[in-house]
Protein backbone atom coordinates (compact mmCIF):
# COMPACT_ATOMS: atom_id res chain seq x y z
CA UNK A 1 0.00 0.00 0.00
CA UNK A 2 2.99 2.05 0.25
CA UNK A 3 2.80 3.32 -3.40
CA UNK A 4 -0.77 4.40 -2.81
CA UNK A 5 0.75 7.72 -1.31
CA UNK A 6 1.64 8.45 -4.99
CA UNK A 7 -1.73 9.10 -5.54
CA UNK A 8 -2.99 13.11 -5.60
CA UNK A 9 -6.30 14.06 -4.26
CA UNK A 10 -8.35 17.48 -5.68
CA UNK A 11 -10.54 18.99 -3.45
CA UNK A 12 -12.88 21.67 -2.81
CA UNK A 13 -13.63 23.42 0.93
CA UNK A 14 -15.33 22.40 3.59
CA UNK A 15 -19.28 22.31 3.24
CA UNK A 16 -19.17 21.78 -0.21
CA UNK A 17 -21.48 23.36 -3.04
CA UNK A 18 -21.64 22.25 -6.17
CA UNK A 19 -18.95 24.34 -7.84
CA UNK A 20 -16.49 22.91 -5.26
CA UNK A 21 -17.77 19.17 -5.76
CA UNK A 22 -17.97 20.19 -9.91
CA UNK A 23 -14.46 21.27 -9.85
CA UNK A 24 -12.66 18.50 -8.28
CA UNK A 25 -14.28 16.17 -10.15
CA UNK A 26 -13.81 17.97 -13.60
CA UNK A 27 -9.78 19.18 -13.01
CA UNK A 28 -9.09 15.42 -11.61
CA UNK A 29 -10.36 14.23 -14.73
CA UNK A 30 -8.18 16.49 -16.47
CA UNK A 31 -5.26 15.28 -14.81
CA UNK A 32 -5.67 11.59 -15.40
CA UNK A 33 -6.46 12.41 -18.97
CA UNK A 34 -3.35 14.81 -20.18
CA UNK A 35 -0.82 13.35 -17.80
CA UNK A 36 -1.79 9.44 -16.95
CA UNK A 37 -1.35 10.73 -13.27
CA UNK A 38 -3.53 8.84 -10.56
CA UNK A 39 -5.34 11.61 -9.36
CA UNK A 40 -8.84 11.60 -7.41
CA UNK A 41 -11.57 13.32 -7.35
CA UNK A 42 -12.32 14.11 -3.10
CA UNK A 43 -14.37 16.41 -0.94
CA UNK A 44 -14.12 17.76 2.43
CA UNK A 45 -17.77 17.55 4.04
CA UNK A 46 -21.10 16.38 2.98
CA UNK A 47 -22.99 16.77 -0.21
CA UNK A 48 -25.56 19.69 -0.54
CA UNK A 49 -28.92 18.42 -1.36
CA UNK A 50 -28.48 20.50 -4.98
CA UNK A 51 -25.21 18.69 -5.31
CA UNK A 52 -26.66 15.52 -5.01
CA UNK A 53 -29.47 16.04 -7.13
CA UNK A 54 -26.85 17.07 -9.88
CA UNK A 55 -24.97 13.50 -9.60
CA UNK A 56 -28.29 11.36 -9.17
CA UNK A 57 -29.53 13.21 -12.55
CA UNK A 58 -25.84 12.90 -13.95
CA UNK A 59 -25.48 8.76 -12.56
CA UNK A 60 -22.75 9.88 -10.58
CA UNK A 61 -21.17 8.90 -7.51
CA UNK A 62 -20.30 11.57 -4.42
CA UNK A 63 -16.28 12.07 -4.76
CA UNK A 64 -14.41 10.24 -2.31
CA UNK A 65 -14.80 11.97 1.69
CA UNK A 66 -11.35 13.27 3.03
CA UNK A 67 -12.55 14.62 6.89
CA UNK A 68 -8.74 15.64 7.09
CA UNK A 69 -5.21 15.68 5.58
CA UNK A 70 -3.00 13.72 8.39
CA UNK A 71 -1.46 10.41 7.09
CA UNK A 72 -3.30 7.35 8.16
CA UNK A 73 -1.56 4.08 9.11
CA UNK A 74 -2.47 2.22 5.81
CA UNK A 75 0.00 4.49 4.15
CA UNK A 76 2.80 2.99 5.71
CA UNK A 77 1.26 -0.76 5.32
CA UNK A 78 3.05 -3.52 3.59
CA UNK A 79 0.25 -6.92 2.94
CA UNK A 80 3.24 -9.39 3.61
CA UNK A 81 2.34 -13.15 3.14
CA UNK A 82 0.81 -15.35 6.34
CA UNK A 83 0.72 -18.31 7.81
CA UNK A 84 -1.76 -19.70 10.09
CA UNK A 85 -1.07 -21.04 13.59
CA UNK A 86 -0.94 -24.49 13.31
CA UNK A 87 1.31 -24.76 10.39
CA UNK A 88 4.66 -25.46 10.95
CA UNK A 89 7.39 -22.94 11.79
CA UNK A 90 9.45 -23.26 8.06
CA UNK A 91 6.53 -21.28 6.47
CA UNK A 92 6.78 -18.66 8.54
CA UNK A 93 10.88 -19.13 8.34
CA UNK A 94 10.41 -18.97 4.73
CA UNK A 95 8.35 -16.20 4.91
CA UNK A 96 10.67 -14.03 7.43
CA UNK A 97 13.08 -14.69 4.61
CA UNK A 98 11.83 -12.75 1.87
CA UNK A 99 10.43 -9.77 4.36
CA UNK A 100 12.00 -8.00 6.95
CA UNK A 101 12.72 -10.78 9.08
CA UNK A 102 8.82 -10.74 10.26
CA UNK A 103 6.23 -13.54 9.78
CA UNK A 104 2.60 -12.66 10.29
CA UNK A 105 1.13 -15.51 11.87
CA UNK A 106 -3.16 -15.18 11.11
CA UNK A 107 -6.26 -17.19 12.17
CA UNK A 108 -8.14 -18.76 9.32
CA UNK A 109 -10.80 -16.63 10.34
CA UNK A 110 -8.71 -13.47 9.08
CA UNK A 111 -7.93 -11.95 12.70
CA UNK A 112 -4.20 -11.67 13.69
CA UNK A 113 -2.48 -14.00 16.22
CA UNK A 114 1.43 -13.19 16.33
CA UNK A 115 4.33 -12.29 14.71
CA UNK A 116 7.00 -14.81 14.08
CA UNK A 117 10.69 -12.99 13.76
CA UNK A 118 14.19 -13.38 14.90
CA UNK A 119 13.60 -12.71 18.39
CA UNK A 120 10.43 -14.54 18.81
CA UNK A 121 12.49 -17.63 17.45
CA UNK A 122 15.27 -16.95 19.56
CA UNK A 123 13.05 -17.22 22.96
CA UNK A 124 11.89 -20.21 21.40
CA UNK A 125 14.82 -21.72 21.09
CA UNK A 126 15.91 -20.77 24.58
CA UNK A 127 12.98 -22.44 25.86
CA UNK A 128 13.38 -25.64 23.90
CA UNK A 129 17.04 -26.17 24.78
CA UNK A 130 18.12 -23.92 27.24
CA UNK A 131 21.01 -26.04 29.90
CA UNK A 132 19.20 -28.99 28.82
CA UNK A 133 21.95 -31.55 27.51
CA UNK A 134 19.52 -34.09 26.16
CA UNK A 135 18.21 -31.50 24.07
CA UNK A 136 20.81 -29.32 22.53
CA UNK A 137 21.09 -31.67 20.08
CA UNK A 138 17.74 -30.70 18.64
CA UNK A 139 18.26 -30.59 15.01
CA UNK A 140 16.88 -27.22 13.06
CA UNK A 141 14.39 -29.48 11.00
CA UNK A 142 12.73 -30.72 14.03
CA UNK A 143 12.51 -27.30 15.29
CA UNK A 144 10.70 -25.90 11.96
CA UNK A 145 8.15 -28.63 12.73
CA UNK A 146 6.88 -27.23 15.41
CA UNK A 147 3.76 -25.22 14.72
CA UNK A 148 3.94 -21.51 14.40
CA UNK A 149 1.98 -20.77 17.46
CA UNK A 150 4.76 -21.98 19.53
CA UNK A 151 6.68 -19.05 18.62
CA UNK A 152 4.80 -15.94 17.31
CA UNK A 153 4.69 -12.99 19.60
CA UNK A 154 0.68 -12.64 20.49
CA UNK A 155 0.64 -9.24 22.36
CA UNK A 156 0.86 -6.85 19.03
CA UNK A 157 -0.70 -3.71 18.65
CA UNK A 158 -2.75 -3.09 16.23
CA UNK A 159 -4.33 -0.49 14.89
CA UNK A 160 -7.14 0.48 11.95
CA UNK A 161 -5.89 1.51 8.77
CA UNK A 162 -8.05 4.35 8.40
CA UNK A 163 -6.55 5.79 11.72
CA UNK A 164 -4.57 8.68 12.20
CA UNK A 165 -1.06 7.83 12.73
CA UNK A 166 -0.62 11.16 14.93
CA UNK A 167 -3.41 10.47 17.14
CA UNK A 168 -0.99 6.81 18.51
CA UNK A 169 2.49 8.45 18.28
CA UNK A 170 2.84 7.84 22.37
CA UNK A 171 1.70 4.73 22.45
CA UNK A 172 4.03 3.60 19.34
CA UNK A 173 7.15 5.20 21.37
CA UNK A 174 6.35 3.91 24.70
CA UNK A 175 6.49 -0.02 22.90
CA UNK A 176 9.40 -1.98 22.48
CA UNK A 177 8.19 -3.95 19.37
CA UNK A 178 9.18 -2.42 16.11
CA UNK A 179 6.70 -3.89 14.03
CA UNK A 180 2.61 -3.95 14.01
CA UNK A 181 -0.44 -5.38 12.91
CA UNK A 182 -2.64 -3.24 10.65
CA UNK A 183 -6.11 -4.20 10.69
CA UNK A 184 -9.60 -3.12 9.13
CA UNK A 185 -12.61 -2.20 10.54
CA UNK A 186 -13.66 -5.51 11.50
CA UNK A 187 -10.17 -6.46 12.72
CA UNK A 188 -9.68 -8.46 9.93
CA UNK A 189 -5.85 -8.71 8.84
CA UNK A 190 -4.90 -6.06 5.92
CA UNK A 191 -0.66 -5.78 6.87
CA UNK A 192 1.87 -4.85 9.07
CA UNK A 193 4.34 -1.09 9.78
CA UNK A 194 7.18 -0.79 10.71
CA UNK A 195 7.98 2.31 13.35
CA UNK A 196 10.09 3.61 11.50
CA UNK A 197 8.10 4.11 8.60
CA UNK A 198 5.34 5.40 10.87
CA UNK A 199 7.70 8.03 12.44
CA UNK A 200 7.96 9.14 8.69
CA UNK A 201 5.24 8.57 6.69
CA UNK A 202 5.04 9.83 3.30
CA UNK A 203 2.55 13.12 2.87
CA UNK A 204 -1.10 12.87 1.10
CA UNK A 205 -0.63 14.29 -2.03
CA UNK A 206 -3.16 17.71 -2.36
CA UNK A 207 -4.56 20.01 -4.90
CA UNK A 208 -7.00 22.23 -3.09
CA UNK A 209 -10.18 23.94 -5.96
CA UNK A 210 -12.69 26.79 -5.01
CA UNK A 211 -10.34 28.06 -2.61
CA UNK A 212 -7.12 29.02 -0.83
CA UNK A 213 -7.89 29.96 2.68
CA UNK A 214 -7.00 27.39 5.38
CA UNK A 215 -10.12 27.98 7.54
CA UNK A 216 -12.07 26.28 4.82
CA UNK A 217 -9.54 23.97 3.77
CA UNK A 218 -10.22 20.13 4.75
CA UNK A 219 -8.59 19.90 8.23
CA UNK A 220 -4.54 19.00 9.15
CA UNK A 221 -3.74 20.77 5.58
CA UNK A 222 -0.09 21.20 7.04
CA UNK A 223 0.57 17.45 7.30
CA UNK A 224 -0.17 17.47 3.23
CA UNK A 225 2.17 17.97 0.12
CA UNK A 226 0.31 20.76 -0.99
CA UNK A 227 0.73 21.12 -4.83
CA UNK A 228 -1.21 23.31 -6.45
CA UNK A 229 -4.33 25.56 -6.01
CA UNK A 230 -6.84 26.67 -8.70
CA UNK A 231 -9.73 29.17 -7.25
CA UNK A 232 -11.37 32.23 -8.23
CA UNK A 233 -12.38 33.81 -4.66
CA UNK A 234 -10.19 36.17 -2.68
CA UNK A 235 -6.63 35.83 -1.26
CA UNK A 236 -5.73 33.78 2.12
CA UNK A 237 -3.71 31.23 0.86
CA UNK A 238 -2.10 28.50 3.51
CA UNK A 239 2.08 29.29 3.56
CA UNK A 240 4.03 26.14 1.54
CA UNK A 241 7.00 24.46 2.29
CA UNK A 242 8.12 24.82 -1.70
CA UNK A 243 6.65 26.57 -4.47
CA UNK A 244 3.69 25.63 -5.77
CA UNK A 245 1.13 26.39 -9.16
CA UNK A 246 -1.22 28.84 -7.99
CA UNK A 247 -4.15 30.13 -9.83
CA UNK A 248 -6.87 32.99 -8.58
CA UNK A 249 -9.13 34.07 -11.83
CA UNK A 250 -12.08 36.75 -12.00
CA UNK A 251 -14.35 34.82 -13.15
CA UNK A 252 -17.72 33.67 -11.90
CA UNK A 253 -16.83 29.74 -10.71
CA UNK A 254 -14.08 27.46 -10.81
CA UNK A 255 -15.68 25.28 -12.82
CA UNK A 256 -15.26 27.81 -15.74
CA UNK A 257 -11.50 27.94 -15.07
CA UNK A 258 -11.39 24.06 -15.17
CA UNK A 259 -13.51 23.94 -18.49
CA UNK A 260 -11.01 26.12 -19.83
CA UNK A 261 -7.76 24.27 -18.76
CA UNK A 262 -9.66 21.54 -20.78
CA UNK A 263 -10.19 23.29 -23.91
CA UNK A 264 -6.59 24.37 -24.07
CA UNK A 265 -5.26 21.08 -23.81
CA UNK A 266 -7.71 20.16 -27.12
CA UNK A 267 -9.85 18.19 -24.89
CA UNK A 268 -13.56 17.49 -24.42
CA UNK A 269 -15.12 16.31 -21.15
CA UNK A 270 -17.73 13.24 -20.90
CA UNK A 271 -20.79 14.23 -21.33
CA UNK A 272 -21.40 13.06 -17.40
CA UNK A 273 -18.46 14.97 -16.46
CA UNK A 274 -19.58 18.17 -18.45
CA UNK A 275 -23.04 18.68 -16.82
CA UNK A 276 -21.08 18.53 -13.75
CA UNK A 277 -19.12 21.19 -14.38
CA UNK A 278 -22.09 23.23 -16.21
CA UNK A 279 -24.08 22.85 -12.96
CA UNK A 280 -21.46 24.08 -10.93
CA UNK A 281 -20.55 27.20 -12.85
CA UNK A 282 -24.78 27.87 -13.21
CA UNK A 283 -25.20 27.66 -9.29
CA UNK A 284 -22.69 29.82 -8.75
CA UNK A 285 -23.23 32.53 -11.24
CA UNK A 286 -27.46 31.98 -10.76
CA UNK A 287 -27.84 30.95 -14.31
CA UNK A 288 -25.43 33.52 -15.41
CA UNK A 289 -27.44 36.10 -13.44
CA UNK A 290 -24.93 36.89 -10.81
CA UNK A 291 -22.33 39.91 -10.77
CA UNK A 292 -19.79 37.78 -10.38
CA UNK A 293 -20.44 36.30 -14.37
CA UNK A 294 -17.88 37.25 -16.55
CA UNK A 295 -17.26 36.89 -20.20
CA UNK A 296 -15.77 34.23 -20.14
CA UNK A 297 -18.51 31.83 -18.19
CA UNK A 298 -20.66 32.45 -21.02
CA UNK A 299 -18.31 30.84 -23.10
CA UNK A 300 -17.51 28.82 -20.48
CA UNK A 301 -21.41 27.68 -20.15
CA UNK A 302 -21.42 27.36 -24.33
CA UNK A 303 -18.83 24.83 -24.41
CA UNK A 304 -20.00 22.75 -21.26
CA UNK A 305 -23.91 22.84 -22.75
CA UNK A 306 -22.07 21.60 -26.29
CA UNK A 307 -20.31 18.96 -24.23
CA UNK A 308 -23.09 18.06 -22.06
CA UNK A 309 -26.43 18.41 -23.83
CA UNK A 310 -25.70 14.97 -26.17
CA UNK A 311 -28.12 12.43 -27.53
CA UNK A 312 -26.59 9.73 -25.79
CA UNK A 313 -25.77 11.58 -22.75
CA UNK A 314 -27.71 12.19 -19.50
CA UNK A 315 -28.64 15.50 -20.50
CA UNK A 316 -30.69 15.20 -24.30
CA UNK A 317 -33.05 18.35 -25.22
CA UNK A 318 -31.75 20.61 -21.98
CA UNK A 319 -30.88 24.13 -22.51
CA UNK A 320 -28.41 26.16 -19.95
CA UNK A 321 -31.63 28.15 -18.74
CA UNK A 322 -33.81 24.84 -18.51
CA UNK A 323 -30.96 23.01 -16.84
CA UNK A 324 -29.98 25.83 -14.24
CA UNK A 325 -33.51 26.35 -13.37
CA UNK A 326 -33.56 22.83 -12.21
CA UNK A 327 -30.09 23.00 -10.64
CA UNK A 328 -31.48 26.12 -8.77
CA UNK A 329 -34.31 24.70 -7.79
CA UNK A 330 -32.69 21.40 -6.54
CA UNK A 331 -31.01 23.49 -3.90
CA UNK A 332 -33.69 26.06 -2.89
CA UNK A 333 -36.50 23.60 -1.17
CA UNK A 334 -35.65 24.61 2.96
CA UNK A 335 -39.54 23.11 4.42
CA UNK A 336 -37.64 19.61 4.74
CA UNK A 337 -34.35 20.86 6.02
CA UNK A 338 -33.53 20.95 9.24
CA UNK A 339 -32.15 24.61 10.58
CA UNK A 340 -28.94 23.19 11.63
CA UNK A 341 -28.23 21.64 7.94
CA UNK A 342 -29.76 25.33 5.94
CA UNK A 343 -27.18 27.58 8.35
CA UNK A 344 -24.02 25.02 8.31
CA UNK A 345 -24.42 23.23 4.36
CA UNK A 346 -22.75 26.66 2.85
CA UNK A 347 -20.51 28.37 5.95
CA UNK A 348 -17.43 30.22 5.60
CA UNK A 349 -15.37 31.23 8.22
CA UNK A 350 -13.30 34.87 7.89
CA UNK A 351 -10.86 36.98 9.76
CA UNK A 352 -11.43 41.00 9.51
CA UNK A 353 -10.82 43.74 12.26
CA UNK A 354 -10.13 41.77 15.39
CA UNK A 355 -13.34 39.85 14.41
CA UNK A 356 -14.00 36.08 13.48
CA UNK A 357 -17.10 35.62 11.70
CA UNK A 358 -18.70 33.15 9.61
CA UNK A 359 -21.14 34.01 6.72
CA UNK A 360 -23.23 31.08 5.58
CA UNK A 361 -25.68 31.74 2.48
CA UNK A 362 -28.76 29.50 1.40
CA UNK A 363 -30.75 29.21 -1.82
CA UNK A 364 -34.53 29.66 -2.13
CA UNK A 365 -36.90 30.75 -4.90
CA UNK A 366 -39.06 32.63 -2.81
CA UNK A 367 -37.90 34.35 0.73
CA UNK A 368 -41.87 33.77 2.09
CA UNK A 369 -39.95 30.28 2.68
CA UNK A 370 -38.32 31.63 5.49
CA UNK A 371 -41.33 33.91 7.30
CA UNK A 372 -42.36 31.11 9.65
CA UNK A 373 -38.81 30.10 10.17
CA UNK A 374 -36.97 33.16 10.69
CA UNK A 375 -36.72 32.24 14.70
CA UNK A 376 -35.23 28.80 14.49
CA UNK A 377 -32.88 29.97 11.84
CA UNK A 378 -31.71 32.42 14.12
CA UNK A 379 -31.27 30.36 17.11
CA UNK A 380 -29.48 27.60 14.63
CA UNK A 381 -27.05 30.32 13.75
CA UNK A 382 -26.48 31.67 17.37
CA UNK A 383 -25.91 27.48 18.02
CA UNK A 384 -22.85 27.33 15.32
CA UNK A 385 -21.60 30.53 16.38
CA UNK A 386 -20.66 29.54 19.45
CA UNK A 387 -19.73 26.00 18.21
CA UNK A 388 -16.86 27.19 16.56
CA UNK A 389 -16.19 30.32 18.43
CA UNK A 390 -16.69 32.90 16.45
CA UNK A 391 -17.99 36.67 17.24
CA UNK A 392 -20.64 36.77 15.19
CA UNK A 393 -22.81 35.08 12.35
CA UNK A 394 -24.72 35.88 9.41
CA UNK A 395 -27.15 33.65 7.46
CA UNK A 396 -27.60 35.47 3.80
CA UNK A 397 -30.60 33.56 2.04
CA UNK A 398 -30.53 34.94 -1.21
CA UNK A 399 -34.15 34.57 -3.57
CA UNK A 400 -32.55 33.72 -7.05
CA UNK A 401 -35.76 34.60 -8.69
CA UNK A 402 -35.71 37.93 -7.83
CA UNK A 403 -32.36 38.51 -7.44
CA UNK A 404 -32.81 39.62 -3.67
CA UNK A 405 -31.49 38.50 -0.45
CA UNK A 406 -32.34 38.81 3.67
CA UNK A 407 -29.88 38.88 6.21
CA UNK A 408 -30.08 37.12 9.35
CA UNK A 409 -27.88 37.99 12.09
CA UNK A 410 -26.64 36.84 15.88
CA UNK A 411 -24.78 38.64 18.40
CA UNK A 412 -23.89 41.24 15.55
CA UNK A 413 -21.76 44.06 16.59
CA UNK A 414 -22.73 47.82 16.89
CA UNK A 415 -20.78 48.34 13.71
CA UNK A 416 -23.39 46.46 11.72
CA UNK A 417 -26.03 48.51 12.11
CA UNK A 418 -24.56 50.11 9.48
CA UNK A 419 -25.16 47.99 6.96
CA UNK A 420 -26.55 49.67 3.50
CA UNK A 421 -29.21 47.30 3.50
CA UNK A 422 -33.12 48.07 4.70
CA UNK A 423 -33.83 47.09 7.96
CA UNK A 424 -36.50 44.96 9.03
CA UNK A 425 -39.09 45.25 12.45
CA UNK A 426 -37.32 41.50 12.85
CA UNK A 427 -33.44 43.13 13.01
CA UNK A 428 -32.90 41.39 9.93
CA UNK A 429 -31.88 42.90 6.31
CA UNK A 430 -33.35 42.97 3.04
CA UNK A 431 -31.06 43.71 1.05
CA UNK A 432 -32.05 44.41 -2.69
CA UNK A 433 -29.87 42.98 -5.86
CA UNK A 434 -27.58 41.39 -3.66
CA UNK A 435 -27.15 37.83 -4.24
CA UNK A 436 -23.47 37.23 -4.01
CA UNK A 437 -21.48 36.38 -0.55
CA UNK A 438 -18.00 37.00 -2.29
CA UNK A 439 -18.40 40.04 -4.19
CA UNK A 440 -21.14 42.12 -2.70
CA UNK A 441 -21.37 41.11 0.39
CA UNK A 442 -18.29 40.00 1.91
CA UNK A 443 -16.39 43.32 1.04
CA UNK A 444 -19.61 45.66 2.55
CA UNK A 445 -19.07 43.63 5.78
CA UNK A 446 -14.73 44.01 5.73
CA UNK A 447 -15.54 47.35 4.68
CA UNK A 448 -17.32 48.10 8.29
CA UNK A 449 -14.84 46.17 10.37
CA UNK A 450 -12.09 47.61 9.07
CA UNK A 451 -12.77 51.01 9.39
Amino acid sequence: MLNAMARTYVIGHVNPDTDSIAAAVGYAWLLREKDGADVVAARAGAINPQTSWVLKRLGMDPPVLMSDASPRFEAVTRRLDTTHPDRPLREAWAIASRTWGVAPVVNETGTPYGLVNGSSLFFLMSEMVGPRQQRQEMKMAELMELPCHEAAITNVPKFPANGRIRDSLNRILREESDDFWVVDENGLYIGICRQREILNPPRIRVILVDHNEPRQALGSLDEAELLEILDHHRLGNPSTHTPIRFSVDVVGSTSTLVSERIEDKGLSAPPTVAGLLLAGLLSDTLILNSPTTTPRDHRAADRLARWAFVRNGPLPNETIQSYGEQVLRAGAELSTRHPDEIVSTDFKVYEAGGFRFGIAQVEVTDLVQIEDRKSELRDALELLREKKGLDFGMLMVTDVVRGTSRMLLANAPPVLLDLPFTCQPDDSFLAEGIVSRKKQLLPIVLGLLEK
